[in-house]
């Protein structure tokens, strides 16, 4: 849960540092520790695999996602 306050707290110009295709990863297990906060099974398979993927592929998505919304591409829960 402090790990979700904290990438929710990080500023613009962080959020789109960890979007690159490496550190996106940062980006993958805050969508594992959101799905296991709210405990659904759906969209923890889901979040799994953008960790395993996301950082070869789906990076660019949440890049778009921050530039234009502050937030990145998941689902709301």
């Amino acid at each position: 849960m402090a790990y979700l306050k904290w990438m929710n707290k990080q500023s613009r110009l962080v959020k789109i540092i960890f979007c690159l295709p490496i550190l996106d990863i940062l980006w993958g297990i805050y969508r594992v520790v959101d799905t296991i906060v709210h405990f659904n099974l759906i969209r923890l398979v889901c979040a799994i695999l953008w960790l395993v993927f996301g950082g070869f592929i789906l990076w660019v998505l949440d890049l778009i996602c921050i530039i234009l919304t502050g937030h990145i591409f998941w689902f709301k829960g």
